[in-house]
Parts: C-alpha cells; sequence; structure tokens
C-alpha cells in the first residue's frame, strides 16, 4: 500500500453544511487543530469541502482468480482516486467468497494492499450456484466479520432457499443484498433493455417488471423473517415503486442506485459499444427519472458503484457476448454532482448521507460515514465543487478500461483523499 503520512492541519475548509473549519489529523485521528504544533504540515483548502469518506456497498476487486481485469491494489487505487474510504467487496471472486477462509484471504488482502478499507462481501450460496446456502454464519464469525451477503450477477431466484438465507442472517444482524433478476423472465441471454432500442437492435430484450418482481418477493420474505433485504442496483420505475411501498409497511429494506443508471440511457447501445453493456441494462428515460427522484427523496438509501473491471479480451466480442459491466469507483462522485447536485435535486448533507454515511450503516463499518470532529476517525475527502475535466479511460488507477465516462466532461472533484489520516491520493 503506497500512502504517504504525518501531522497534517488543513485550513480553511467547509464542511457539508457550509460550516467554515480547520482539521487537525494525527495519528490516524482528527485532533483539536489548536493542537497543532507550530511547524506542522499545512493544507490550504480554502474553497475546497472537507466530506467524510464515501463508503461505495458494491465494488469488484476480481482477486482471487482475475488479477488480468483489476486487483485489490489496483481497485481501491480507482477508489481512492473517486473519493472513497471504504469499499466493500463482492464475492464473486475465483474461487467464490463463500467460506470463512476465502473471506480471511480478501480481507487480509485488503490489509495489506489496500489504498481504502476493505469489507468483504460472502455469497449467500455455494458457488454462486443457488442450490445450498454458503458458511454464513461461519464467515461471520471469521476474523473478516462479514455482515453483507450476495451473488451479485446472479439472483438468488428459489424462494424457500432465499427465505432460509434471511431467516439464518438474522440472528448476527446480517444483510441479504440481492441482484433482483428473474431469469425465467429475462432469458439467459437477454442484455438490453426491452423497449424500440432492443428491437431496432435485435438485442434480446429485458422487461423492467424482471427487476421488481424480485423486489416484490424478496421485501415480503423480509417481512415474513423480519429480517433485512438491501436491493442491489435499482434501474427501474417498478422497482422503485415496489422499494416504497415495502418503506411504507415498515420492511427493513434498503436500496442502491448506481451512477451509470441515473446518468447514461439505453440509447448508448446503438452502437453496439460493449462498453455500456452492464447488468442491469441502461433504461430508458423515464426509468432515469424515477431513480432519480427516488434517491433525492430516500427511498433509495445510497449509491453503490458496481464497479466491474473486465479484460479488453472479456469486452471484445459481439455485443450479446461480451461480459457485462462498466468502472464507476473514479467518476461516481462526479456523475452525482452532475446529475443530483448540480441539478438541485441533492445538497450536500444529502449527498453526504447518500455515499458515506448510509453505506456505512448498511455495512456496519463503525469507523466510516462519521462527522469530521475532533476525536473521530481522519477518514475524509477534499473537494473543489467547481473543478470538471474530459474523462480519459487511459489515465484510470484501475487495471481495466471500460470506462463508459470516457471522453465526456464531468466534475472533477477529489482533490484529496485521506483514510485513517494517510493520504491515499493527491490531485
Amino acid at each position: 500500500m503506497t500512502t504517504t503520512s504525518g501531522p497534517l492541519l488543513i485550513t480553511g475548509a467547509t464542511l457539508a453544511d457550509g460550516t467554515r473549519t480547520d482539521l487537525y489529523l494525527a495519528e490516524g485521528r482528527l485532533a483539536d487543530p489548536a493542537s497543532a504544533p507550530a511547524g506542522v504540515e499545512r493544507l490550504d483548502a480554502d474553497g475546497l469541502l472537507a466530506l467524510p469518506g464515501l463508503v461505495d456497498p458494491h465494488t469488484h476487486l476480481r482477486q482471487p482468480g482475475r488479477e488480468d481485469a483489476e486487483t485489490v491494489a489496483s481497485g481501491t487505487a480507482a477508489a481512492a482516486r473517486g473519493g472513497f474510504t471504504c469499499v466493500h467487496a463482492m464475492a464473486n471472486t475465483t474461487p467464490v467468497t463463500d467460506t470463512a477462509e476465502a473471506a480471511e484471504y480478501v480481507a487480509a488482502l485488503g490489509e495489506r494492499e489496500g489504498h481504502c478499507e476493505v469489507r468483504v462481501v460472502g455469497a449467500v450460496t455455494k458457488g454462486l450456484d443457488g442450490e445450498e446456502l454458503a458458511e454464513l454464519g461461519m464467515m461471520a464469525d471469521s476474523a473478516a466479520g462479514v455482515r453483507l451477503f450476495s451473488d451479485d450477477g446472479r439472483c438468488v431466484g428459489d424462494s424457500l432457499l432465499m427465505r432460509r438465507a434471511l431467516t439464518y442472517v438474522k440472528a448476527f444482524d446480517g444483510v441479504i443484498a440481492q441482484h433482483s433478476q428473474d431469469v425465467s423472465l429475462a432469458g439467459p441471454g437477454a442484455c438490453c433493455h426491452e423497449s424500440e432500442w432492443s428491437g431496432r437492435l435485435g438485442l434480446p430484450g429485458w422487461p423492467s417488471q424482471a427487476e421488481s418482481i424480485i423486489i416484490a418477493r424478496d421485501v415480503q420474505l423480509a417481512e415474513l423473517t423480519g429480517s433485512r433485504i438491501h436491493v442491489c442496483h435499482v434501474s427501474t420505475a417498478e422497482g422503485v415503486d415496489v422499494i416504497r411501498w415495502a418503506k411504507a409497511r415498515g420492511i427493513r429494506v434498503t436500496a442502491e442506485v448506481t451512477p451509470h443508471h441515473l446518468l447514461l440511457d439505453t440509447s448508448l447501445v446503438a452502437g453496439y459499444d460493449t462498453t455500456f453493456k452492464v447488468n442491469p441494462p441502461l433504461r430508458t428515460s423515464e426509468h432515469l427519472e424515477a431513480v432519480r427522484e427516488a434517491l433525492a427523496d430516500g427511498t433509495i438509501d445510497m449509491v453503490g458503484t458496481d464497479h466491474a473491471p473486465h479484460a479488453r479480451q472479456d469486452k471484445d466480442h459481439p455485443f450479446d457476448v461480451a461480459l457485462p459491466g462498466m468502472l464507476g469507483l473514479e467518476q461516481a462522485l462526479a456523475v452525482v454532482m452532475e446529475v443530483m447536485v448540480g441539478t438541485g435535486r441533492m445538497d450536500w448533507p444529502t449527498l453526504v448521507e447518500r455515499m458515506s454515511t448510509a453505506p456505512a450503516r448498511l455495512g456496519q463499518v463503525p469507523g466510516q460515514g462519521r462527522p469530521l470532529a475532533a476525536g473521530g476517525p481522519a477518514n475524509l475527502v477534499l473537494v473543489d465543487p467547481a473543478a470538471r475535466a474530459t474523462v480519459d479511460a487511459s489515465a484510470s488507477r484501475s487495471r481495466s478500461r471500460n470506462n463508459p465516462y470516457d471522453g465526456r466532461d464531468l466534475p472533477d472533484p477529489v482533490v484529496a483523499t485521506f483514510w485513517k489520516g494517510r493520504r491515499t491520493y493527491a490531485r
């Protein structure tokens, strides 16, 4: 892990609520600025916002098994570039993170090589096969302390198995995070939102109801068991409606939306550029509007990047054959600023809630998502709200280049990221 450390006094920063303050970073924590020695290193943050470090509930780091696409080191370097001080590493690695030993291995990689905190997401079922529960309790009791479980990339389709999973994790207040996709409705070859675009392009279509049907089943199972369900990458108006209904009933459900489902629409698929193949697929404008509104009003609790790096050989295929997924960590904050803050839909305190506090609460990460106050951990990001740049995929810190924002003019807000007081990124 390459970071710089040492006491640092940040002067003249502005917090999310508009308060102007100094921040003193010492020994991994925030201390009283008045206690900073005269010769301490200083950083002038006039005009910059100081926000709690961002937390991603949904990151694919690919290690072990696909180090050609991403590693813990490269993925967390990309995270630091995006202002993140914590990511949750999904379980679809090789081998799958479905045992205590596998979870501890990923956690150890994070400790040794991470540029931010790496929390382990365990599989719900063995081998992600959807047939037998993985070692949920043993992963929870392991040194990795797993609290979030997901077969992301595959839907847990068996209702009885899903009920058992929800019942099992309730004992230690775990959370099942579901990839909501009724494959019997969508079909295994579905790769485009079912609309005039899928018909025009001759691509197998995925109807939006394939998402909402599974969400409806799962929230009712969560109500039945009294357990917690988290809906990954909500992308449809119908899915939003079900979540809103479930929350009104008091069901313990949370949900996330990706940056790309906030900004990018189905029309981008017209050129058959596999960079824009993602699961769930890019949707049409009415769905984008629905998830934006839901993120603003809190129906969708948080942003999850679904950062999914792929090596060139996995994307360099016909559209229906290429692997789905796109990068997200480095431009996540930029997209939310562009779509939500810049349009007046969201203020800065709400952005902090959606991108730091809520995901830290979901993953039960005590040192993340906390207010920047003396005595707390020094996990923060300095943001220039006025900075913009053209995204250059070739400059990514990720090992992969499947960046859907390449060539777009977007905010370029991150000036510096600090994790445990160590500077993990500086412009």
